[in-house]
């Protein structure tokens, strides 16, 4: 039977406060929320806080009168308020800022403002914005958030989950702020996406703060520039390595399944070794993601599934070629060949489908000093001969598409400009349709612009982009890229894993993924060459991947509109719960 909200509830805590705290996330609409909190007490805890909007009896009843102005302000009179706020702000950074100072002072607002306007924050408080804030992060931080966690604290890791805060954690996102976007090592500084991405599963997915819990490893740097900056927040060492890393990160799950057994637990931007180590190391002992490898993975394969709508063809007649063999680019290669696999195309095709290249040229058997995690899906010499690349030299970009010929071009790599005129001219020469999916970010990584993508293949290439662009007109067409970002995939499986009880993320369950953000793109976002839903329809299509994720999960052991029943009650709606005094 899948988990509903309320059945998902941890036993209260002993203390008033805590209690409370545990039972937010489960109050349903007309329920009251006894509440221990008076005054300013009351007005300084963001999960509580509702501002000018408590109503007069509220007031009354927790000592708020003479603390708030006289009018009481319903909930979309602040959300009106604060996006005004927002556009007196002329730095985009500012706007960071000021989005994060009201999630610091109210959480039921800032989610709301944040769901009702998707399309105008999703920029600011995730890719392109999030990464600048990355950056400055030691000098914007206004008031802490989320766990910090340290070698230092390695013999007490349960203490400090603990510490945290009464209520069962159902979600977490971690990093080790290694490699965050495009922009490398950020130290503490990266606690900013695992931030950002749980303020998308709220507004997306509706899984409730209370039951989140941002995590940053922080476990020294090798950013010299932080190093030196005398206002730093971080540990002010180089990284930890080797047996030591290890240690530390098996003692930090052996933490999070004791304290928080029925968590999902998100890997973010840790760097690419690491990453997949990590990934395959535990995915079948906690239950794990990581949205690099597998978000990003099963992005591609919805915008190929949706481009197959327009052009009529099969999976298994498609070529991509990788640009960049990191952990993203590992997790597209894996989940393609899946995706072929199970439409039923032989294992030699599905390991033909995909060509890669990283730095150093051409992935091939046959190059010396292969990295482990690049063998998988290496060429074989045979398959080198029947594409006309011999082995020996070493194949740049120009070359492998003018010999393999590919329906999809995929960016990874972070360099700015990768896909260069003559590159994509060549592809489009055998291509009627050619995909181009530039997905680096932040827009300053993108390894091509749309408009110039647009322009050399003749209006014919369909484009999906890592960052937002805007549409592109030519000869008097309208192109709209869609953006490919993972916040299509992730919040819907994190919701659907939860209410399912899944113990291990399959590739299945992002194939499924998938397969529900490709059936989302209307038939006009087709026809104007956009591969995903917009972005304002992005809590529906959460909904569509929760389900097929539960689905995935249940196998068909229980009935499916008990299923759905369960995703809808378990989706959050930012609304005040009404209070009386505990």
């Amino acid at each position: 039977m899948p988990r509903t909200r309320t059945s998902a509830a941890a036993p209260a805590p002993a203390d008033a406060l805590g209690a409370a705290r545990a039972r937010l996330p489960f109050v349903a609409a007309g329920e009251t929320l006894p509440l221990p909190l008076r005054g300013r007490a009351l007005l300084r805890e963001p999960l509580f806080n509702k501002d000018a909007a408590f109503t007069v009896e509220e007031r009354e009843a927790f000592g708020l009168h003479g603390l708030l102005p006289a009018r009481v302000a319903t909930l979309a009179d602040q959300v009106r308020l604060e996006m005004a706020h927002l556009e007196r702000k002329e730095d985009e950074l500012e706007r960071y800022i000021g989005l994060a100072a009201l999630q610091d002072r109210n959480e039921t607002l800032f989610h709301r403002v944040l769901l009702e306007n998707l399309e105008a924050l999703l920029p600011i408080v995730y890719t392109p914005v999030v990464g600048r804030a990355c950056q400055e992060y030691s000098r914007i931080l206004r008031r802490y958030r989320g766990l910090w966690l340290g070698p230092g604290d390695a013999e007490r890791l349960p203490e400090r989950l603990r510490n945290a805060g009464a209520g069962e954690v159902r979600l977490i996102v971690v990093t080790d702020n290694e490699r965050i976007l495009g922009l490398g090592d950020q130290g503490a500084g990266g606690m900013g996406i695992p931030i950002g991405k749980l303020a998308l599963y709220s507004a997306a997915a509706g899984i409730h703060p209370a039951l989140t819990l941002p995590i940053s490893l922080d476990v020294g740097t090798d950013n010299a520039q932080l190093l030196a900056d005398p206002l730093y927040m971080g540990t002010r060492t180089p990284r930890l390595r080797g047996g030591a890393y290890d240690a530390f990160v098996e003692r930090f799950v052996a933490a999070v399944l004791e304290v928080h057994p029925r968590a999902v637990l998100q890997w973010e931007d840790f760097k690419q070794h690491n990453a997949l180590r990590l990934l395959d190391r535990y995915r079948g002992r906690l239950t794990s993601f990581n949205d690099d490898v597998q978000g990003t993975a099963a992005v591609v394969v919805a915008s190929l599934l949706a481009a197959l709508r327009l052009t009529g063809q099969q999976l298994a007649e498609q070529r991509l070629v990788l640009l960049g063999a990191g952990a993203a680019g590992i997790g597209i290669a894996r989940l393609v060949r899946a995706a072929l696999r199970a439409e039923g195309a032989s294992a030699e095709v599905a390991a033909r489908a995909v060509v890669a290249l990283d730095s150093k040229g051409l992935i091939h058997a046959g190059r010396p000093g292969l990295e482990e995690d690049k063998r998988e899906f290496a060429l074989p010499a045979e398959a080198l001969r029947a594409l006309g690349l011999s082995e020996p030299e070493r194949h740049d970009l120009a070359a492998v598409v003018r010999h393999v010929r590919p329906t999809a071009l995929i960016g990874t790599s972070a360099q700015r400009g990768a896909f260069s005129e003559p590159v994509v001219r060549e592809m489009a020469r055998h291509v009627e349709r050619p995909l181009i999916l530039p997905l680096s970010n932040p827009t300053s990584c993108s390894e091509a612009e749309p408009a110039d993508l647009v322009r050399w293949t003749g209006g014919r290439a369909l484009v999906a982009t890592g960052s937002p662009f805007a549409p592109v007109r030519h000869e008097g067409t309208l192109h709209v890229p869609g953006q490919a970002n993972n916040v299509f995939v992730f919040p819907g499986v994190g919701l659907g894993a939860i209410v399912a009880g899944a113990r291990e993320l399959t590739d299945a369950m992002f194939l499924a993924a998938a397969r529900a953000v490709a059936a989302g793109v209307s038939a006009e976002r087709l026809r104007q060459g956009a591969l995903f839903p917009p972005v304002s329809a992005l809590r529906a299509v959460s909904r569509a991947v929760a389900l097929a994720v539960a689905r995935e999960t249940t196998s068909g052991t229980g009935r499916d509109e008990e299923l759905v029943a369960a995703v809808d009650a378990a989706m959050w709606t930012p609304e005040y719960a009404r209070y009386v005094p505990a």
